[in-house]
């Protein structure tokens, strides 16, 4: 049977998995998935304390970090698609050659 403990450690197995994502990536792209799974992995443990505690809370608050997903992700692509088309390049190193 899966228990509570259980989704606590899928949910902390899935955060380490995003945040080693973010420090090591170089390109734009991962670097938005990687951030995808962290706020997955933080879904996953509010949903899970919320049904522990018998408390919509959690998951309303979860709901909340879809929508903040979504959008973070519709901003993102935009500015990676208009990046691409000025350099050629989806790299973060790119990034620091930025000229105004």
């Amino acid at each position: 049977m899966i228990g509570f403990y259980h989704y606590l450690i899928l949910s902390a197995v899935l955060f380490a998995i995003g945040l080693a994502g973010v420090l090591r990536r170089k390109n734009i792209l991962m670097l938005f998935f990687s951030t995808e799974i962290l706020l997955n992995a933080a879904n996953v443990g509010f949903v899970a304390v919320s049904k522990y505690y018998m408390d919509l809370g959690g998951q309303i608050f979860a709901l909340f970090i879809i929508a903040i997903a979504a959008s973070e992700v519709a901003v993102g692509l935009g500015l990676l698609v208009l990046w691409y088309k000025r350099t050629g390049s989806t790299d973060l190193d790119s990034l620091n050659t930025m000229k105004g």
